[in-house]
Parts: C-alpha cells; structure tokens; sequence
C-alpha cells in the first residue's frame, strides 16, 4: 500500500475547502478525508488558520470554527520544524515563511498555493527542495485526483511517474535563450 502524498496546503487552500467546499476546493477536501493525501501542518500553519477562520468577514461562530477544525486537523501530520529552520528562498511575504519550512522540514512533494507570492518562487524552490509550488487546479491536474481516483494504487502510478520525470530531467539539455 502506497503511502498518502506528502502536500502543504496553504491557509487560502484549506479555507476555500473547509468553508466554500464545493467544486475543485471540495475534490481537495475529499482527498484528506480519503486518506490520498497527507496535509502537513506545523504549529505556525495551525495558528494561522485559527487565526484566519476567526476573521469577521466568514461570520463563523466559535463552534463552526471548531468543527472546521475538526474536520481537517485529524488528517493531517504535524511537523516540528527545527532551529534554525530549513534555509528557503527569500519570500516578499513573511506570512508565507512558515509553508515554505513546512515543505522543507516536512519533506512535502508538493505546496498547494493560490499566492502569487509564493507561486513566484516555484523554480527556484524546487531546485533547492525538490517540493512543487503549484496552485489548487493544477495539482488536481497533475495528479489526476479526482474523487474517484483518490486509491493508494493511483497515487503510486503518479509517484512512479513522477520517479520516472525526474530521471528524464536529469539528463536533460538546457535550452539555450529560454
């Protein structure tokens, strides 16, 4: 049995899921709860989704707060990042720090991001972290998890492909001029 992808999920990604549920946001949501993919959260990331969930403008009282929370955090693998932490590119948003360490630390194949901040770093982080920084439709894109897709057998065809890419790349030319 293939262990469950190892992803970041930054605060706006797990909000949209947990609070605006439907369409691609949902497919997400249904991934953690089927056990296809395994959310990192370190203590930081949590307190910033507390932190995020309480904001007037969702209207959430404390109970539907909480049970938000209830429906993400038990799926979830907490990671204790190190002092110091892991060296990760300087990002414009300090807020946004704490994910790229998770990535790092947490040994995450992938960071799910709607920032254009950090979306902004995507190559020079994967050359330094081998983690992707992509956004919610391409990550359901890439790795095809649809509902019905969410089994351990699929997650080990796209690890074995993703094995098998990044052989290729290896031995890749450069393009000149690009």
């Amino acid at each position: 049995m293939s262990a469950p992808l190892r992803v970041v999920l930054d605060t706006n990604v797990v909000l949209s899921a947990l609070v605006f549920g439907a369409g691609t946001a949902g497919q997400l949501r249904l991934g953690w709860q089927q056990g296809a993919i395994a959310p990192l959260v370190s203590t930081a990331t949590v307190q910033e989704l507390i932190r995020v969930l309480a904001y007037p403008k969702y209207r959430l009282s404390r109970l539907e707060q909480d049970e938000l929370l209830a429906d993400y955090l038990p799926h979830t693998q907490a990671v204790r990042i190190p002092q110091p932490p892991p060296a990760v590119p300087k990002c414009r948003d300090p807020l946004d720090v704490p994910f790229l360490h998770l990535a790092v630390a947490g040994k995450a194949k992938v960071l799910v991001s709607g920032d254009r901040d950090l979306l902004a770093l995507a190559d020079v982080f994967e050359e330094g972290s081998g983690c992707l920084i992509v956004n919610l439709d391409s990550f359901l894109r890439v790795y095809s998890l649809s509902t019905e897709e969410y089994s351990p057998a699929r997650i080990k065809e796209f690890d074995d492909a993703e094995a098998k890419l990044a052989r290729l790349m290896q031995h890749r030319k450069p393009i000149r001029g690009a």
